[in-house]
């Protein structure tokens, strides 16, 4: 089924691409979300029409992304986990964590756009890529400490 990416799909296209995929992919997910529409010859025409005004929105979230990117950079993230015996963690740190230690700090990060290709299991420092737009990624250290027991 040939439909039109009104937003960036990842693995897919970006705003304003005409893909080919599987109708269902198209009709349960894709359209309902709000990330595409059928192309059909009169939303063509209004993507046409519609490229000037995503190209702006394209640049500002670009700019924006590296802001946050300059800020974040250089961050420190210190998260304290329960240890069990040859310092390996009782679960695990992962995405979820990272973004929310980065929403304490202030930046509004989701855990998304966390590039965590596996959970951090064991003790140690990490320099973890956070994905704020498709051509802008920082990268956060994050120190991974075994949380003070009261024993």
């Amino acid at each position: 089924m040939e439909i039109i990416l009104i937003e960036n799909v990842d693995n897919l296209g970006r705003r304003g691409d005409v893909v080919n995929v599987a109708g269902g992919y198209a009709r349960n997910y894709l359209i309902p979300k709000g990330l595409a529409i059928l192309a059909t010859p009169g939303n063509l025409k209004f993507v046409e029409q519609q490229k000037l005004k995503w190209a702006k929105k394209e640049a500002k979230e670009k700019e924006e992304a590296e802001t946050v990117a300059k800020s974040i950079e250089n961050l420190e993230i210190e998260i304290f986990k329960k240890v069990g015996e040859e310092e390996s963690l009782y679960g695990s740190v992962t995405s979820h964590d990272i973004a929310d230690k980065l929403n304490e700090l202030g930046y509004n990060i989701d855990k998304k756009k966390v590039s965590l290709d596996h959970p951090l299991k064991t003790l140690g420092e990490y320099t973890v890529p956070i994905k704020l737009h498709r051509e802008v990624i920082a990268n956060v250290k994050v120190i991974v400490k075994p949380e003070e027991t009261n024993e």
